[in-house]
């Protein structure tokens, strides 16, 4: 399983940064690549989403699942067509990390932890003379990139203004 986790500290308490995440079908907003979302529940264990991707020539649309919550700690999810992949977010109340004028802070982490290898050419329809392997290649680097981007682009949103955000990224080939 390759892996990418990207981590920031957001100057909100947990519950609201977990009401946040909840609310996932505004996530297009802030992805390059992510067209659409439609949500099938109200963010709870077993709420499915549909998202629609967009990346170069190719369309590609994946579903997941909510699989545990532990609010406002964390929300399971698991892709359930096409990829052998799963994730969960993470809040944590960190508020020693909190400036002196925000009276808390909280850690919040995404991690993707995914097959490239389950992955088969009938799964996206791709351009002549290109192969799966080469999106493969191509797509890796985006992932870490675009997960990167989406928790920026949120701390912004939640904190109601852009300010420079400190991430940590892990990428590798098992556990972080």
């Amino acid at each position: 399983m390759d892996a990418v986790e990207v981590s920031t500290v957001v100057y909100v308490p947990p519950q609201e940064m977990y009401d946040f995440i909840v609310d996932f079908p505004r996530y297009a907003n802030y992805s390059e690549y992510l067209e659409s979302v439609v949500r099938d529940g109200d963010g709870a264990l077993g709420t499915r989403y549909t998202m629609r991707f967009a990346w170069w020539k190719l369309t590609y649309t994946t579903r997941t699942e909510v699989v545990d919550t532990d609010p406002p700690r964390r929300i399971d999810w698991r892709v359930t067509k096409d990829i052998d992949a799963d994730g969960y977010w993470r809040v944590e109340e960190v508020p020693q990390e909190a400036p002196e004028d925000v009276e808390t802070a909280s850690r919040v982490s995404l991690r993707i932890e995914y097959d490239s290898d389950s992955v088969s050419a009938g799964s996206i329809d791709l351009p002549r003379f290109v192969s799966l392997s080469w999106v493969i290649d191509k797509v890796k680097p985006l992932i870490r990139k675009e997960a990167t981007r989406v928790v920026e682009r949120i701390v912004a949103d939640i904190e109601g203004r852009p300010r420079e955000v400190e991430l940590t990224v892990h990428t590798g080939p098992e556990a972080l």
